[in-house]
């Protein structure tokens, strides 16, 4: 058996189970070959300094498995060398949305036949995160983490250090306490100014720029004060709406709008007054989707592309190769603006 290849007594993962990760990595690399006789139960049991009934469940786990067969009196034997073993991913998000979706599609459709992944959510709360980490623990090989929660303050960093280091992997979100884990990152705060500096000369077409943020929906407000340094290093006359309704939205003024919801909400109120978007009034949306490209003959919107995190995540499972790397985002014009 590989001599590099040590038990991690500290790690959650089971150590027979660790012993037949040993075995199969043997078998892969061919240091184990077809039909041949591996070491015996007690001879790795004094290798690895495990007692013999884990070597033995290590063993008949394998056999089960087929990877391993065994004859009465003479040891264990490998029985098949195409042991590829499927990555077990937990994709952990706070809530699921139409961008989530696009992250997710992209993520399995990159780790392909090579990966299981499930999907957990958590619903922004920080005990249901805090729950699901501690009981799939030694389940999975990587956990994928959007960390975003009702309380800004919460400790999500001492949750996620219970899990192995280098099981984690950030998404979405860059946080200040974890600066020393891999992450595909957006950086809100200067995401929004460089985005909608892209479409200045477009933006000042009207008298004043709205930002309508749904509070209650735990977007980062980092998004918030973005918008108001873009707005003030301009000197644009803007404003920060909580709840869209009729009396907000106003001829001859821009919006930039977090939900679709709202994004919604706000095409009702212009078709009644048969407003025409990009003339009459101006819109932004925040997160791209196919929809948008054919709404009202295109709305434009500021976006990171969604497709690409989960492409750049699955990669560094796959490669190992963990980094932080800031996620592109992007100024996409059409009609509405």
């Amino acid at each position: 058996m590989s001599s590099y290849l040590k038990i991690n007594h500290q790690s959650e993962v089971p150590k027979y189970k660790q012993v037949v990760d040993l075995i199969v990595s043997d078998i892969e690399s061919g240091i184990f070959k077809q039909g041949q006789r591996i070491p015996s139960i007690n001879e790795t049991s004094e290798d690895l300094l495990l007692s013999r009934d884990t070597i033995e469940k290590a063993y008949v786990f394998l056999r089960e498995k087929g990877i391993l067969s065994s004859v009465r009196g003479k040891g264990y034997y490998v029985n098949q060398t195409n042991v590829q073993k499927q990555i077990k991913v937990a994709l952990i998000f706070n809530k699921l949305s139409n961008y989530k979706r696009s992250l997710y599609y992209s993520f399995i459709e990159t780790l392909g036949s090579k990966a299981i992944t499930d999907v957990f959510i958590y619903n922004y709360d920080l005990q249901q995160f805090k729950n699901i980490i501690e009981n799939h623990l030694s389940k999975y090989d990587y956990f994928v983490i959007l960390p975003h929660f009702k309380d800004e303050h919460a400790d999500v960093a001492n949750v996620i250090r219970t899990i192995p280091k280098e099981k984690v992997l950030i998404v979405d979100r860059n946080m200040e306490s974890l600066k020393d884990y891999p992450i595909v990152f957006q950086e809100y705060e200067k995401d929004i100014q460089s985005a909608l500096s892209e479409g200045l000369g477009l933006i000042r077409k009207y008298r004043k720029i709205n930002l309508v943020f749904p509070v209650e929906q735990y977007y980062s407000k980092y998004i918030i004060r973005g918008f108001q340094i873009f707005c003030q290093v301009n000197r644009l006359e803007f404003s920060v709406i909580d709840q869209l309704s009729r009396e907000d939205v106003k001829k001859g003024e821009v919006y930039v709008i977090i939900s679709d919801d709202d994004l919604y909400r706000f095409i009702k109120i212009c078709r009644a007054e048969k407003w025409v978007l990009g003339k009459d009034v101006g819109v932004v949306s925040y997160n791209e989707n196919p929809v948008k490209e054919i709404l009202e003959s295109g709305i434009t919107t500021i976006s990171t592309n969604h497709d690409e995190i989960g492409r750049i995540a699955a990669e560094m499972i796959l490669t190992g190769d963990f980094r932080r790397i800031k996620s592109p985002f992007r100024f996409i014009q059409r009609n509405s603006l």
